[in-house]
């Protein structure tokens, strides 16, 4: 087959394969002409989920009578005209194909007029002939836009539609979303008559909030985080749900860059990222981010339907909404739940019980305990400010039991059975308690058991212990930061520098603690008036809500305890680190043997699981 020039309505058949994949992307295509002729109001009338009538009727600017059969020419656009409009389009069309595409594979009938007209007029396309008529016709400024029968020339594109309600659901999604693109434009939406959606317009914050609840739900609206941030020709902002806020679909997930409504690979792995492990491991994020920034730095000619665009600068980008984000997300800490422990799964579902029920009371009566391991008391001993947790009930006890009882088995079988032995052999049970008797020897530290993985149930200092695994990880970042303590912190640049406001005292602190500041890598500048400026911090502080901590960073240089190496390193690391949502046992066992060598008395991450008094219970049958 020689090499040919492509008939103009096989062409336009071409690229109706790209701009109309279904009828929601017609609505898309009209709806966004609207928006560029400037319309206020927009009305959409669907009829039988797009496949016999998509309406399109605006108040914006219209078209003159001179220029409609050639709107509906391929590559035919007001929008742009050279190559440096091409390269900042301000638009949501431009390539001058939707019209053309759409006419030729559905009956086409375009009306409008313009304030300088006395009359309307309507062009008529139909089909694969393309051919247009004109003719007079009655209508108000601005354009109506009809597409009948779509797909009825192109049989094998029309079998793939779906259902009425699918075709008709993919439509009222694309109105939700151009609804929150443009908060000052009323939105009308229509199907088969009857009136669906109608999103009135806004410009004030609580008529933009009530739109925000009309399309993304209540929920979201009362839980969202608002932001709004700008550095160097980048503006983001919008609503960001905490992660305990977290949907079971990705159905409230918009992003829009310079108006724009957008599916971008690199937005969303940007937020991805920010959210990190916060999000449950079935929950999805919600949010809805405007990206401004200067037409020149975005390229949005990579995509036939205009759902993504190029940065020209994607690092930046990408790290400038990561970073907003996470400053936001860091502003919202996440109450930790209780540990509680769950016999059958290892798992905490359930409150620590406080007494036993009646009915484990009696069957406790009715039972012989019997209990191998030692009984363990609280060991260590607990400081001053530290309280007795609530005891674990008594079918919580018997798996615990039952573990120590195996592990000990195993131990004996094994044979190792001398003192130095991290389990001991079972002892003789007392007569008086049916409770075992320890030996006077300690019990070195022993993983048991992995909780709801977030906590280790360990053996130490003759007690059983909970120990908090991110605070145990953030005890050995803190070792480890102290020892490049005396070389100092290296400071890294933040890419949004944070502005603070500090009182008379916070001044004085601020100047007396220089050198201790300096060797945390904490580098910052004076502005004007009480104000300074935050341009470098170290690691474990990139991610952290600083202008919180910086103040409370300056109280602890002022309190002497706090101001040792040792505290201000624990104080860094945990607030550079975000609790994990599930850790493994082998990765528990690795970091609970790393702390072993340099274990301090009243480890800080260590709870003593308060059992003696329960088991007292139990057998006296209170």
């Amino acid at each position: 087959m020689p090499i040919q020039i492509l008939p103009a309505r096989l062409a336009n058949q071409i690229a109706a394969g790209e701009v109309v994949e279904r009828p929601a992307s017609v609505v898309k295509e009209l709806v966004e002409n609207s928006l560029d002729a400037g319309a206020t109001r927009i009305e959409i009338d669907i009829e039988k989920g797009g496949a016999k009538l998509i309406r399109i009727r605006d108040n914006g600017c219209g078209i003159g009578k001179d220029e409609l059969t050639l709107a509906l020419s391929r590559h035919a656009t007001s929008k742009v005209s050279t190559l440096e409009d091409l390269e900042q389009i301000l638009s949501l069309g431009f390539r001058g194909e939707a019209l053309a595409s759409i006419s030729s594979v559905s009956r086409l009938t375009l009306t409008s007029r313009t304030a300088e007209q006395s009359e309307a007029w309507q062009a008529m396309a139909e089909g694969r002939d393309m051919a247009v008529k004109l003719q007079p016709a009655s209508h108000p400024q601005g354009t109506t836009l009809e597409a009948s029968d779509l797909f009825f020339n192109t049989p094998a594109r029309r079998k793939f539609m779906r259902t009425e309600k699918t075709e008709f659901g993919h439509i009222d999604e694309v109105i939700r979303r151009i609804a929150l693109s443009r908060f000052d434009v009323d939105l009308v939406l229509r199907h088969n008559g009857k009136q669906v959606r109608q999103y009135r317009a806004g410009r004030l914050p609580s008529q933009q909030d009530k739109r925000l609840a009309a399309v993304c739900g209540p929920a979201f609206m009362n839980s969202a985080l608002k932001l709004d941030s700008e550095h160097h020709g980048l503006r983001l902002w919008g609503w960001l749900a905490p992660p305990s806020a977290a949907r079971a679909q990705p159905d409230v997930q918009y992003t829009y860059v310079n108006g724009r409504m957008m599916r971008d690979k690199l937005l969303n792995h940007a937020v991805r990222q920010a959210y990190g492990d916060r999000l449950p491991a079935e929950g999805h994020a919600a949010f809805v981010l405007y990206l401004a920034l200067d037409a020149r730095e975005v390229d949005v000619n990579v995509h036939p339907a205009k759902h993504e665009v190029r940065f020209h600068q994607s690092r930046l980008v990408h790290d400038f909404i990561c970073q907003v984000l996470l400053q936001v997300l860091e502003q919202q800490p996440q109450p930790e739940p209780p540990l509680r422990v769950n016999t059958d799964t290892g798992e905490l579902e359930q409150p620590l019980e406080t007494t036993a029920s009646a009915a484990d009371r009696s069957a406790t009566r009715r039972e012989s305990i019997s209990y191998q391991a030692p009984r363990h008391g609280y060991g260590g001993g607990l400081s001053a400010r530290e309280s007795r947790p609530s005891a674990v009930s008594r079918g919580e006890w018997q798996g615990i039991d039952g573990l120590l009882t195996t592990v000990a088995a195993e131990q004996n079988t094994a044979g190792q059975k001398t003192a130095s032995s991290p389990l001991p052999t079972p002892y003789p049970v007392s007569s008086t308690h049916d409770t075992a008797v320890p030996p006077a020897e300690s019990i070195s530290g022993q993983p048991l058991l992995l909780i709801k993985e977030r906590g280790l149930v360990v053996l130490y200092r003759q007690g059983l212990w909970l120990c908090d695994l991110d605070r145990a990880r953030a005890y050995a970042d803190g070792l480890a930061l102290l020892e490049v303590w005396q070389q100092g912190l290296t400071p890294q640049p933040l890419l949004l520098p944070i502005r603070l406001a500090l009182d008379v005292k916070q001044q004085a602190a601020l100047e007396r603690h220089q050198p201790q500041l300096q060797k945390l890598g904490l580098e910052l500048k004076t502005a004007a008036g009480d104000t300074i400026i935050l341009t470098r911090v170290p690691q474990p502080l990139r991610h952290a809500d600083l202008a919180r901590l910086f103040p409370e960073l300056l109280a602890r240089l002022e309190r002497e305890t706090d101001a040792e190496p040792a505290a201000l390193c624990q104080w860094l690391a945990a607030q550079g680190r975000s609790a994990r949502q599930r850790w493994t046992m082998a990765e528990a066992i690795a970091l609970w043997q790393q702390l072993q060598p340099d274990m301090p008395d009243e480890p800080p991450f260590l709870q003593p699981v308060a059992i003696e008094q329960q088991l007292d219970r139990w057998i006296n049958g209170d």
